[in-house]
């Protein structure tokens, strides 16, 4: 067989090597959601032509469109690679977005039919219906009374069937439009990202370059794939020749992981912080010896170099902590699990090192969905990381940084450009083929090779009164390290004379510090008035801004009780602060922050929420 060049060549491959093998195993199906299904790669190449046929006998053409909007479950990846074999783009959405865009998107990216998970997603799409002329079908995944059809309409394939897939895959060129995938964006309407199967099998294959994972290993995948992080790393899987089973959701990870036990798993860095913060306050309840043997396990991995030999005393104390204490964090996630892929937004170097030192390799990358998405990735070796870096540009791209430091790639990677707006495309693809990341960059040396730095968004930095920049995500980042320190945005702006925080504390962390030092906190509000919290957090800010120059440090915060998820508005769907929609909720905590005199003798922190 020819080396695959468009993306469902990767099945037909799979299918051909070893058809018996399990690809996708799940518990979400109709019928019995209590045990997980298992689909061979035959099973699947099965299905998809399905897809392919129930497509052509919708009336769909080469060129139409099609959207999924689902958690994460095979038929996704039925429909996915069933409309992409016979020329039909996939649009995925978030099952989180808002009517308002289900509405923009169905109508900008004239979707024809959408594959739909449940009577929750379909009844947000039926609101909008009306105003979607080239809406034909609603078919969903799970029974529903408003669908127009159900998953088990998928029509047994002749003779006649086979031959008409064979000649649309045949008639396709790796340069095919594969995908519209809609940036979520935090303002405004979302921008239609093309990407053809060309630029997606080029990241494919050099990530493959980079990562060498190995077939017939088990992934747990709960990233949705409806973003492009996900998704390529989906292909990357079946180009592998990975087991992947899909999580039943957040709240079962847990229980999934155990029953899974992955080699591997894809994740964002707060969901890693969320399990951090658990395990140490499973930590901060033990007692005695035990309790000692934990925090001494835990200043043992915090000693821990990535690619760098610390002699054979240290190499005793972590071969102790890690039978001790770091033997139950593996336990957490499967008991199996060597490598964490993570991207999507920075991660704390600090947890980097106590999870390498665990035994779970943190593998950092950078992308953006324009990108197809990766553009740099840590190695697969140690030698070949490097902590606070988002690795080296892969197989293929080339990275340069601009004059002020913005980040510029170029590759076979690169979208085709935003739907319909090719003056949005202008701004940002150069005629040369440079794309403009929007990302602030600088380079970090080790070991003789260049590794990236991501410092902020070009669109995020801003000046103080006194014409000083200010790169909010480095403050952040370091402010972090601070353990009481859960979540926390930094303001400012031109008419600002300071700049400010808000914070939301860690409850766990606060909670046993207040229990150390005697203090009766019941709830989260009362952790936030305490005044005693508040000088503890204000000095922890202090002793962290001596690390930043006099115009970066932070002198007023504003404690809030409340996490930020994407479900209450202020992060996106892959957990990065939405920026505006923070200023907006609480705009009138942050002008509190620079009224004269309103700090009433308080030394720095304002008022609390």
């Amino acid at each position: 067989m020819t080396q695959p060049t468009r993306l469902f060549d990767l099945l037909d491959e799979q299918a051909m090597a070893q058809p018996n093998q399990l690809f996708l195993s799940s518990k979400k199906q109709p019928g019995n959601p209590m045990e997980w299904r298992g689909y061979t790669y035959q099973d699947v190449k099965n299905v998809v032509n399905q897809t392919s046929q129930l497509l052509l006998n919708l009336g769909l053409q080469h060129g139409d469109t099609v959207a999924i909007i689902s958690s994460n479950r095979p038929e996704w990846n039925f429909v996915d690679l069933g409309a992409l074999q016979v020329g039909i783009i996939n649009i995925p959405m978030y099952p989180t977005f808002s009517e308002h865009d289900y509405e923009f998107i169905l109508q900008d990216a004239e979707v024809c039919f959408v594959f739909a998970e449940d009577e929750i997603i379909i009844s947000k799409v039926m609101a909008v219906r009306n105003n979607c002329p080239t809406l034909k079908g609603v078919i969903s995944f799970e029974c529903s009374l408003d669908a127009d059809y159900f998953w088990d309409i998928l029509p047994a394939l002749d003779t006649i069937g086979h031959d008409k897939i064979k000649l649309k895959k045949k008639s396709l060129s790796p340069e095919h439009l594969a995908t519209i995938i809609y940036t979520s964006g935090t303002t405004g309407n979302p921008k239609g990202v093309m990407l053809t199967h060309q630029n997606l099998m080029s990241n494919i294959k050099s990530v493959k370059q980079v990562l060498p994972l190995g077939g017939g290993r088990k992934s747990l995948s709960f990233l949705p794939l409806c973003h492009s992080f996900e998704r390529t790393v989906f292909y990357v899987y079946l180009c592998f020749g990975i087991h992947i089973s899909y999580a039943e959701s957040l709240d079962t990870l847990v229980d999934n992981l155990k029953d899974v036990k992955p080699y591997c798993f894809t994740t964002v860095p707060r969901l890693l912080e969320k399990v951090y913060e658990k395990i140490m306050a499973k930590g901060a309840v033990l007692e005695g010896i035990k309790k000692k043997l934990f925090y001494w396990s835990i200043a043992v991995g915090e000693q821990y170099r990535i690619g760098e030999k610390q002699g054979l005393i240290y190499g005793i104390k972590l071969g102790l902590a890690r039978k001790l204490v770091f033997s139950k964090w593996l336990e957490v996630m499967g008991g199996e699990v060597k490598y964490i892929i993570t991207g999507a937004a920075a991660m704390q170097p600090r947890l980097i090192t106590l999870f390498t030192a665990a035994g779970i390799g943190i593998i950092e990358g950078y992308g953006l969905t324009e990108t197809s998405p990766v553009l740099t990735v840590n190695g697969y070796a140690e030698s070949d990381r490097c902590v606070g870096s988002v690795g080296m540009a892969i197989p293929g791209v080339e990275i340069e940084l601009a004059a002020d430091g913005e980040v510029l790639a170029r590759g076979p990677n690169i979208m085709k450009g935003y739907y319909k707006r090719p003056d949005l495309t202008a701004e940002v693809i150069q005629s040369d083929g440079w794309f403009h990341t929007g990302d602030i960059g600088t380079w970090i040396e080790r070991n003789g090779k260049k590794f990236l730095k991501i410092t902020d968004r070009k669109k995020e930095l801003f000046k103080t009164a006194g014409g000083k920049y200010v790169a909010p995500q480095v403050i952040e980042m370091k402010m972090k390290e601070i353990k009481y320190i859960e979540q926390i945005m930094v303001v400012g702006g031109d008419d600002k004379k300071f700049i400010a925080a808000l914070i939301v504390p860690s409850q766990v962390q606060v909670r046993e510090w207040a229990e150390q030092k005697g203090l009766r906190i019941i709830s989260r509000s009362e952790l936030i008035a305490h005044q005693e919290v508040r000088e503890m957090l204000q000095a922890e800010v202090n002793a962290c801004n001596t690390h930043f120059g006099q115009w970066e440090q932070i002198k007023k915060i504003t404690l809030l009780a409340d996490e930020w998820s994407p479900a209450t508005g202020e992060l996106t769907p892959t957990m990065k602060l939405k920026r505006k929609a923070i200023y907006t909720k609480y705009k009138d905590l942050i002008q509190a922050m620079y009224q004269e005199g309103s700090d009433s003798g308080m030394e720095g922190y304002e008022r609390v929420y």
